[in-house]
């Protein structure tokens, strides 16, 4: 397995790297409020399932070619 060369240009703006990131907090934070108590105002799951939602985009973004990269 081989790095792009344009590996740099793609963790600034590819969409998938962006919603993978966005799932990964998204996760974080369900894990901090239960931590720190306040689970309770959100509904048990609901990270969870935006977290699925978002790390599903990112698989679809993934695969549709993006605009300002060299082989779109």
């Amino acid at each position: 397995m081989h790095l792009r060369s344009d590996w740099r240009l793609i963790l600034r703006r590819a969409w998938s790297i962006r919603l993978l990131i966005l799932a990964g907090l998204l996760s974080g934070l369900e894990v901090a409020l239960s931590v720190w108590g306040g689970g309770a105002l959100i509904p048990p799951g609901a990270f969870a399932a935006l977290s699925g939602v978002v790390t599903a985009a990112a698989f679809i973004a993934r695969l549709v070619a993006q605009k300002g990269f060299p082989d779109a």
